[in-house]
């Protein structure tokens, strides 16, 4: 194993170096573009840019390989064309010296797709694994990654296959810690050096020094041993100027934070993001003696109160023998939130146990969710049930929004992947999706360990009964909950079909589960629901008897038969989701005071 000096010290960013190399080009080429073909393209530049690392004294040098997986969408054949002749060339720089090769595989994003297959990311590391073995590879870099679990079985085929090799697995976290997929760096570190498959663990990327310092002070590095610590940061954070992207010239800043990582106990440093040969030689310079590093920065102190769990009536009611019921309102599409208020008194004193608030559904623009639970959670005094999507906001916003949320004493969250924006739209507006519903669940998790300790949320998801394919459904949903989903707030239920796939969510599914009742307004709310929305399936027959009748007479119709589904559901659901129709509290106000009358009856009371 060649990490045996302290510090192990690696070279610089191979693709932001090349990058502001090829910078004068006015036309830039594929090779330019992406730094990775120019393997084939350019491979007298990635040749030279090995070699100046190497000149200035490294340890170790990484393949220009970082991104070549399925994401750079190459056939299969290029991409082992592109690897093979990335290990190659690092190889032929690296010859008649000690410095040791380490082929870099990337993280394999997904693109925020909440029904990525795990299985199949899991085969795309063992596949770039493989090729690098034919090709000899002895040592394994698998950085920027967000999570751990989809590298295992690369691992274990390193380990079974390639005597002797070494493995390092970096995370890329926010200056807060938390990865793309919204786990705690904390939990990732933690996870890998328990695998008893790498060498060394750490962070690269995403942070620039000052920031990895103070995540690495906060860390107690023998609780890793004998795995090693690593740490490559950024250079700093980029700025844009006149559309292209550049990184301050701070080579004496940067090398003084690597020789403080150093000083905390980091065995294994480099630099990511735009570090230079510039970068690392001077960095080796103050780590070997020849001048002393400056002073660790101070680690940021928390000067928030401890306080005591507050209590969660919604959680409560969650896990009592009574039926739950919740109530969705739309906020508004304007600044007028009377009826929104209103309509919550009258639910609050049907019997209604939590205000659930739609995240601008059908993705168009609506009051904020978060904002108007709070309103209703201060002038009601009822519990809320804010929906946040994944479409509409990063990492920054969603945190920021969960902040301000507690700030209100908010404590449940129900995570959705959000309606799709209209293809008419798509010019104007993009959805974020920086994270799908599985990871929003997870980051949500991670930080009721971190910044919401004193008061968690309670997090839910949606659960589709309508779904053509319910075992895939229900697969999505085992995914949720083993991320941290407590209970589940279903798709309106009208069919059989819906109810059977109900029950059968319910013998599979671990948490609890509320059914959807949706009572249908009109013949013409039917024909749209039926048509317009997705996973809304009314059977034939209830339209048909809808068609023509009046409103009172439309009323009757659809309140017999959401309370004909409330019967059929009443065995094995935990509660009820009910769903207002165009404003018409009054009826679902009668079907609440249904539930709590035949809850009653049930109970022998």
């Amino acid at each position: 194993m060649p990490i045996r000096k302290k510090p192990f010290v690696f070279d610089g960013a191979f693709g932001t170096y090349y990058y502001q190399e090829k910078s004068t080009t006015s036309q830039p080429s594929a090779a330019q573009a992406i730094c990775e073909f120019a393997n084939v393209e350019d491979s007298e530049a990635v040749y030279r840019i090995h070699r100046a690392y190497i000149a200035v004294g490294v340890d170790a040098i990484k393949t220009n390989t970082y991104a070549v997986n399925a994401n750079l969408g190459v056939s299969a054949d290029q991409m082992k064309e592109l690897i093979t002749k990335g290990f190659e060339l690092a190889t032929l720089a690296t010859k008649g010296t000690e410095v040791a090769v380490f082929a870099d595989i990337g993280n394999i994003h997904t693109d925020g797709e909440e029904d990525a297959d795990d299985a199949a990311v899991a085969q795309q590391y063992v596949d770039l694994v493989r090729i690098f073995i034919a090709l000899g590879a002895k040592h394994f870099l698998f950085e920027t990654l967000a999570a751990f679990a989809p590298l295992m079985p690369a691992l274990q085929l390193i380990r079974a296959e390639v005597a002797g090799a070494t493995v390092i697995t970096t995370f890329a976290v926010s200056q807060d810690g938390y990865s793309n997929q919204g786990l705690f760096y904390k939990t990732l570190l933690a996870e890998a050096a328990r695998s008893q498959l790498i060498d060394a663990v750490g962070l690269n990327c995403m942070c620039g020094p000052s920031h990895m310092v103070q995540l690495i002070q906060a860390l107690d590095l023998s609780a890793f041993a004998p795995v090693k610590f690593c740490a490559m940061p950024n250079a700093g954070y980029p700025a844009n100027v006149n559309g292209r992207t550049f990184y301050r010239d701070n080579i004496t800043y940067f090398s003084n934070k690597l020789s403080n990582l150093v000083d905390l106990g980091v065995e294994v440093v480099g630099g990511c993001c735009g570090t230079t040969p510039e970068h690392i030689k001077a960095a080796l310079q103050v780590i070997r003696g020849q001048k002393l590093g400056a002073p660790i920065d101070a680690p940021e102190i928390s000067t928030r109160k401890k306080t005591e769990k507050r209590p969660n009536l919604f959680r409560e009611k969650m896990f009592s023998e009574r039926k739950v019921i919740a109530v969705e309102l739309d906020p508004p599409t304007n600044t007028d939130v009377d009826y929104l208020i209103s309509a919550a008194i009258q639910a609050h004193a049907a019997g209604a146990d939590v205000i659930t608030i739609a995240d601008s559904p059908l993705a168009r623009t609506r009051a904020d969710s978060m904002m108007m639970a709070a309103k209703i959670k201060r002038e009601v005094g009822i519990e809320v049930l804010p929906h946040l999507t994944c479409r509409d906001r990063n990492h920054i916003g969603i945190k920021s929004a969960l902040m301000g949320a507690r700030i209100e004493d908010v404590s449940n969250v129900l995570v959705v992947t959000g309606d799709p924006i209209s293809s008419v739209d798509r010019g104007d507006y993009k959805g974020v999706f920086s994270m799908n519903a599985v990871n929003l669940i997870a980051y949500i998790e991670a930080l009721n360990l971190d910044v919401f300790e004193d008061a968690p949320f309670f997090v839910g998801a949606a659960l589709n009964v309508n779904a053509n394919q319910m075992e895939l459904e229900i697969e999505r949903a085992l995914k949720k909950v083993t991320r941290g989903a407590q209970y589940f707030l279903t798709q309106p239920v009208f069919s059989a079909q819906a109810i059977a796939n109900f029950s059968a969510a319910r013998t599979q599914i671990p948490a609890k589960l509320l059914a959807g009742i949706l009572p249908i307004a009109s013949h013409r709310n039917a024909l749209f629901l039926n048509n317009e929305v997705s996973g809304i399936n009314i059977p034939s027959e209830v339209i048909v008897e809808l068609n023509g009748k009046s409103p009172e007479q439309s009323e009757a119709i659809s309140f017999q038969f959401s309370t004909d589904i409330v019967n059929q559901l009443w065995g094995v659901c935990d509660g009820f989701y009910l769903i207002t129709p165009l404003k018409k509290i009054n009826l679902i106000c009668k079907v609440i005071e249904y539930i709590r009358k035949d809850e009653l009856r049930r109970m022998g009371t």
